[in-house]
């Protein structure tokens, strides 16, 4: 919970009354590899944080083709940026434990009282989505243009520690690759 309140007052300054009302909201929830935090096609009724593991965010073609778009790792909020905690839509992707995880989780509900009960709460928010959104174009923008090498050394550049510890299956696919592509480019540059 500390590593969330930490997060979270980095955008913006939260009082000890307000840092208990959100610790006493917050669940802990553990996640085994491959859980699911938000289904297929479900609306996202929770709003999280990562304090340990990895989670991938991905979406499924009508042929059952998975595409990742993106890793969620410690550290990162896990919300729909749409209406964070108040989605009424499906969502457009599914999020998934790719490895154990360990998450602080609100309800909707909870996280709307926080908007009713902390003032400044909703530019908390809205500087946690701005950093989400800076953070999910840096990770896509470089890689625009390049070729599978350079798209994987980029990553490794940037992503050192999280190469290791997804399935190369999910690494190839947000790299835009075959899972064989991946394994050439690797020995390459090896």
């Amino acid at each position: 919970m500390n590593a969330f309140l930490a997060y979270a007052s980095q955008f913006g300054r939260l009082t000890p009354q307000q840092q208990e009302l959100v610790a006493q909201k917050a669940t802990c929830v553990t996640l085994r590899k491959g859980d699911h935090f938000v289904e297929t096609g479900a609306v996202a009724q929770r709003v999280g944080f990562v304090e340990a593991g990895v989670l991938r965010v991905y979406s499924s073609t009508e042929q059952g083709e998975e595409s990742t778009r993106y890793f969620i790792e410690e550290g990162h909020p896990i919300l729909d940026i749409r209406e964070p905690g108040v989605a009424t839509s499906a969502s457009l992707c599914v999020v998934q434990a790719v490895t154990d995880c360990r998450l602080v989780v609100f309800t909707a509900q909870q996280w709307q009282t926080f908007f009713q009960l902390i003032p400044g709460w909703e530019t908390i928010v809205h500087k946690i989505i701005t950093q989400a959104m800076r953070e999910k174009m840096e990770r896509v923008l470089p890689m625009v243009g390049q070729d599978a090498a350079a798209r994987y050394t980029s990553f490794l550049t940037k992503y050192p520690q999280l190469a290791n510890r997804v399935p190369l299956a999910y690494l190839a696919s947000y790299l835009g690759m075959t899972p064989s592509s991946l394994s050439r480019v690797r020995k390459h540059i090896r």
